[in-house]
């Protein structure tokens, strides 16, 4: 084998090692948003369909850094029981959609990431301008019980509900009373993937009363 033939052989078996661990970096190195922030796969779809009577949507960002910091997010966290929250840092943004009918503002649409048995759940609900679910939207869940949990029966629970009612129920314990606590879990062998779901909503509502509608009443 002469110089030339050996030299490539040696510069192509460094690209099979080095080009895995350079994408493997670059992956690393990516905004931790990008990956961690719960967005809807198809807004201009998925916001009529979670808010029909809309005929407009502004995407607009929060984060626990521009709005409170450590104090919110412990105070976040107290409410939900004093369990962590978050998967992210406290500037990754959270992405929300501001509905409109017309030229006034009817309503939002907000979605969180929680862990599920096989992954991340990503969970949707479209609110009032009181907070009062509207709509209910699973975009993400993996198991073989995860059509029970996307049905439209299931879905429909969760209307009409407001924090109000989640705040006498603790998803983490699952002990509690009222129309939370009635809610039929689908698929009892998923249990982690139920109650999971019900602290998603719980936190949602929790994520969107301190940001958004306690904010806006304590406004002179």
């Amino acid at each position: 084998m002469n110089w030339y033939k050996m030299n490539r052989l040696i510069v192509l078996g460094l690209k099979r090692i080095l080009l895995p661990t350079m994408l493997l970096s670059l992956l690393m190195a990516a905004p931790v948003w990008a990956a961690i922030s719960c967005e809807l796969n198809y807004p201009a779809r998925d916001v009529p369909r979670l808010f029909p009577d809309s005929t407009s949507y502004i995407t607009t960002y929060f984060s626990f850094t521009k709005h409170g910091g450590p104090t919110l997010l412990r105070q976040v966290e107290s409410r939900l029981g004093g369990v962590p929250a978050l998967f992210a840092p406290l500037d990754v943004p959270y992405t929300l959609y501001e509905i409109y009918k017309g030229t006034k503002k009817v309503g939002y649409v907000h979605g969180v990431n929680q862990k599920g048995q096989f992954g991340v759940i990503e969970v949707f609900v479209s609110l009032d301008m009181k907070g009062v679910i509207k709509a209910f939207y699973i975009q993400k869940i993996s198991g073989q019980w995860a059509r029970k949990f996307t049905s439209t029966n299931f879905g429909k629970q969760f209307i009409g509900l407001s924090l109000k009612d989640f705040e006498s129920y603790d998803p983490v314990s699952s002990k509690g009373s009222g129309k939370v606590a009635a809610i039929k879990n689908p698929a009892p062998e998923a249990s982690t993937d139920f109650y999971g779901l019900l602290r998603a909503i719980k936190k949602n509502l929790i994520l969107m009363d301190e940001f958004f509608y306690s904010a806006k009443k304590a406004q002179p």
